[in-house]
């Protein structure tokens, strides 16, 4: 699964580059307040692309806890983000896929944390 956790990480990192250079170089038209939306978005996708190497840098050692801090932070970027991107970039309002994945999100540095502990 490490190379997974490691590949998944990749791909977020190198979205969050593009989605910073869109958002420094072609999305002012938003508006200042939907391209803030952006940069937020951009600055969690990228911290949990370097927490998804991590995992895949851990998982040897800290087993299914891992994994799962791994599965929580994939799903947790995808639905925080994208959420968050669409909103942002096409006026789409997604109910509660954001805070769903926010807590995904906390959920997986906690996943973390007991593999680390259990280790």
């Amino acid at each position: 699964m490490e190379r997974l956790w490691v590949c998944a990480g990749a791909f977020a990192g190198l979205a969050a580059v593009g989605m910073a250079a869109g958002a420094a170089h072609g999305l002012e038209g938003i508006g200042p307040a939907r391209l803030q939306m952006v940069r937020n978005a951009v600055q969690m996708q990228g911290w949990h692309a370097l927490a998804l190497l991590a995992v895949g840098l851990w998982v040897r050692r800290g087993g299914g806890w891992a994994d799962a801090a791994g599965a929580a932070f994939l799903a947790g970027t995808l639905l925080f983000c994208g959420a968050v991107y669409a909103l942002a970039l096409g006026g789409w309002r997604s109910g509660p896929l954001a805070p769903v994945g926010g807590t995904l999100l906390m959920l997986g540095w906690l996943l973390l944390a007991v593999s680390a502990l259990r280790a």
